[in-house]
């Protein structure tokens, strides 16, 4: 877990200086950078969703983890989550500048935001994978540099709800990491690279919504497909049917 907890340090580290920051920073400037964010979120989805081998993999997917993300409420606990750790911690980070109400959303964006963020993607799937198995952890390594940049930005404007994110990525990472031996016993190169593909779209609802703010998604509601994908190609190889689109 030696990449995951580099991870987590450098989220902390980015997200303290976000807020240290974030005063000095011109609104505007801010704005603009996580405009940016938004953009390379935007690209980077596109290129994971070019991965695919059949993108009605990656439609079905996306449709049944939408129904079970809805039937689990899985953005309404996410949400849930980030009020209850607003609540317990984050008044003891600093005096509130803004009303009760605003001061919770604020939070809550910012720890939905940088959670899916840190979290979606080959990376971190991947990178804790190769931790895990190996003990390498030069993935995440890289993933630390690009999150820690990201959570920066994003703190700086979204406020200490990033530092949080780092809950649910010690959960997530770490988990993956212990798990590694097991998961890589039954995941096939196919499988991994539907999952990534679901995962792009995930990435351009999360630039469209949270970033870009260009349309309202219950984003979080879609991350059941990313188990969804895998299993979706593992019944399709057993019953022979062949991924590549003619």
């Amino acid at each position: 877990m030696t990449g995951t907890v580099i991870n987590i340090v450098a989220i902390l580290a980015g997200s303290g200086l976000g807020l240290v920051l974030g005063a000095r920073l011109p609104e505007r400037l801010k704005q603009t950078v996580i405009s940016g964010l938004g953009l390379f979120t935007f690209a980077l989805g596109i290129s994971m969703f070019l991965e695919t081998q059949n993108a009605l993999v990656v439609l079905g997917s996306l449709v049944a983890g939408a129904l079970l993300g809805e039937w689990w409420q899985v953005e309404d606990r996410l949400i849930s989550l980030g009020a209850w750790l607003e609540a317990r911690f984050g008044r003891r980070a600093g005096p509130a500048t803004e009303g009760a109400s605003g001061a919770q959303e604020r939070f809550v964006r910012g720890f939905l935001t940088s959670s899916l963020v840190f979290l979606v993607g080959p990376l971190s799937i991947l990178g804790s994978i190769q931790d895990g198995l190996t003990g390498n952890y030069q993935l995440l390594a890289v993933k630390s540099i690009l999150d820690g940049f990201t959570s920066l930005a994003f703190a700086s404007s979204l406020g200490v709800g990033v530092a949080f994110s780092a809950v649910p990525m010690l959960v997530y990472q770490g988990g993956i990491s212990l798990l590694a031996a097991q998961v890589q016993s039954v995941t096939t190169e196919a499988m991994m690279t539907e999952m990534t593909a679901t995962g792009g779209v995930i990435l351009l609802s999360i630039a469209v919504s949270s970033l870009l703010e260009l349309k309202k998604i219950r984003t979080g509601n879609f991350l059941p497909a990313l188990l969804v994908a895998p299993l979706a190609v593992a019944a399709l190889t057993a019953l022979g049917v062949s991924l590549a689109i003619p």
